[in-house]
């Protein structure tokens, strides 16, 4: 990955054009300024705080990053945009800038000289909408490095289905909720992006969880699991878990009934804790039947 920071007297160099968005890359820049105060006040961004925001495109939200936080660092995929970005806000010196994938980019590189004693760091950032899943999961998984805030704008669908609006549960909801509260802090129209999205953005703000739900090994196997009961989300419980694991619906039933859970019931209806309950019930039983956890 390459790395620009900037600190003391910039270089003289020709101002740069302002860059053209990628729709490859699904770029919409914020144009909005009302919009940074409102993200920086969720995030509850201070002096101390070194902040990691993803996509800062133009600046619009860096900006002001800069003049609150001890240390911001960019990661931006577009490499134009990673080049131009520190001398289109003259060079401030407590900004990085890297060109990477936020999707896996190694966290521990993005804060190469640490963080403030028992602190940590806050996420922010205008996410790609096909890429808001694996973002928020590379960062929520994280360990050693595990964000005390993220604040983070998402297409309005993909929020309402992290929170598991009116009841409702998702795979996605199940992933966010096992790492984080999540709220739906504002919606954002299209008018406050250039170019204009065609759909409604919002402003999630999550809290993770000061202790890990589940050990970082034992998540590919839990999510087998949820996914096993996702496998026809309209159906009920004891069909869909049995459709996916791939077990007769007696069976799935039986281990249902084990973890304390109606089979009747859908899948969307189930929160993250029972998740976990019925998840310890399956990888007990294929310990004992002599089977992988979760297959």
């Amino acid at each position: 990955m390459n790395a620009h920071r900037h600190t003391g007297t910039p270089p003289t160099a020709p101002s740069p054009s302002r860059p053209r968005p990628r729709k490859a890359l699904g770029q919409h820049f914020l144009v909005d300024r009302r919009l940074p105060g409102r993200i920086l006040r969720a995030a509850a961004v201070g002096p101390e705080d070194t902040v990691i925001e993803i996509g800062p495109g133009r600046g619009a939200l860096t900006r002001q990053l800069v003049e609150r936080a001890r240390e911001v660092v960019g990661v931006e995929m577009d490499p134009e945009l990673a080049a131009s970005l520190p001398e289109a806000l003259g060079y401030p010196g407590n900004l990085r800038v890297v060109q990477a994938d936020a999707r896996e980019v190694d966290t521990g590189s993005l804060i190469p000289e640490g963080i403030p004693a028992g602190g940590s760091y806050k996420l922010l950032g205008n996410l790609p909408y096909y890429a808001a899943n694996p973002i928020l999961r590379h960062f929520l998984e994280e360990v050693e490095l595990k964000p005390s805030r993220i604040v983070v704008m998402v297409q309005r669908e993909v929020a309402e289905s992290m929170v598991g609006a009116g009841g409702r549960m998702s795979l996605l909801a199940v992933s966010i909720h096992l790492y984080a509260v999540p709220r739906i802090i504002c919606d954002v129209p299209p008018s406050a992006f250039r170019p204009s999205p065609k759909v409604t953005s919002s402003v999630v703000r999550l809290d993770p969880h000061p202790v890990q739900a589940i050990e970082p090994q034992e998540a590919p196997d839990f999510f087998r699991v949820v996914r096993a009961g996702f496998s026809a989300p309209r159906k009920q419980l004891r069909n869909s878990l049995g459709l996916g694991l791939g077990i007769p619906a007696s069976e799935s039933q039986g281990l249902l009934e084990s973890a304390s859970l109606d089979p009747a019931r859908r899948p969307g209806s189930l929160v993250v804790e029972e998740w976990r309950a019925l998840w310890a019930v399956v990888r007990d039983h294929h310990v004992r039947s002599g089977g992988r956890p979760g297959v």
